[in-house]
């Protein structure tokens, strides 16, 4: 198959545009060209998708077979690019949010509950609603939280860079709130398992790791996954409403119950996590965190202090 990736040069794109390539797809990016393809010799467009005008004089002659939107944050991002191959693409994939959903009494989320429509990811399931809509072809993937090697965002990290310095790990609420991450790696795959899949087309797929973990548990995994005992974590437990961080942020992950049931995915697309909890974060912690020497960087601690000092 022809394939185009929006992006492609990042996190979930590289793994993406790897794993197509080695299937013997055709694959082409759009992008910027501000960071090199992730695969020699794959196929690149320049463009900003930001311009309406761009994209159509970039994209409008090109014929593609799937498409992968994969950083389509609001519908003013990907509903041109859905009208320049309305009636002209077999399959549009489309990256949303499990942070779509309502929060919920019931969990684990589970495809067809309630949205939030004050959700900051709000954009996405008005995308989503359009390419309904518009009777485009589409598959929507609604991850939680993502990690692995080459995160840009600080999840993983962000305990790591406690960890390994042996600093207290300060933790909003009685640490039991629970969560769920799952390794870019197996998104990637749940990604291919979609492509050119019939029954998948007009489908939602919650997908990410299997099992589900308590925000203390996140702290001892990532200190086994850097080699140390979960014993040796100290954890630090803190309510949030007593402090002002204004727009720092305190702690990586969002303060509630967040997790959703992948087992449509996992039983009506063939897929399952290679990675368990412990195992993905072991090859985020030597495959990006040490291999990069952030191990090494400066960090600034001051928001845990102002925490800890509190806490006393």
């Amino acid at each position: 198959m022809r394939i185009l990736i929006m992006g492609g040069t990042r996190f979930i794109g590289v793994y993406l545009t790897q794993l197509l390539v080695e299937q013997g797809h055709e694959v082409v990016l759009y992008n910027r060209g501000n960071r090199p393809v992730p695969v020699k010799g794959v196929g690149q467009i320049m463009g900003d998708r930001t311009d309406i005008s761009q994209l159509q004089e970039k994209l409008a002659s090109e014929k593609f077979d799937a498409i992968f939107d994969n950083n389509g944050r609001e519908l003013t991002d990907t509903q041109p690019l859905a009208d320049i191959f309305q009636d002209r693409v077999q399959h549009f994939i489309y990256m949303s949010s499990a942070g779509v959903y309502l929060k919920s009494d019931e969990m684990p989320h589970i495809e067809g509950d309630a949205v939030d429509p004050k959700s900051r990811h709000k954009g996405k399931f008005d995308t989503e609603s359009y390419l309904v809509e518009q009777n485009i072809p589409y598959t929507s993937i609604r991850p939680t939280y993502i990690y692995g090697p080459q995160n840009y965002n600080d999840l993983e990290a962000w305990f790591f860079d406690r960890i390994v310095r042996n600093r207290p790990i300060p933790i909003p609420g009685n640490g039991m709130h629970i969560t769920q991450l799952g390794h870019v790696k197996d998104l990637a795959t749940a990604m291919s398992r979609i492509l050119g899949n019939s029954h998948a087309i007009g489908q939602v797929y919650n997908v990410s790791g299997d099992r589900f973990v308590t925000f203390d548990g996140l702290a001892r995994s990532c200190a086994i996954a850097a080699g140390k005992s979960a014993d040796e974590v100290k954890i630090i437990h803190y309510d949030p409403k007593k402090f002002d961080f204004g727009k720092r942020k305190a702690f990586p992950m969002r303060v509630q119950h967040f997790f959703a049931s992948v087992t449509k995915a996992m039983s009506e697309l063939g897929w399952q996590p290679e990675y368990n909890l412990v195992s993905g974060l072991k090859d985020a912690f030597e495959n990006d965190f040490m291999s990069s020497g952030r191990d090494k960087k400066e960090v600034d601690f001051s928001t845990d202090e102002e925490i800890l000092k509190a806490v006393g």
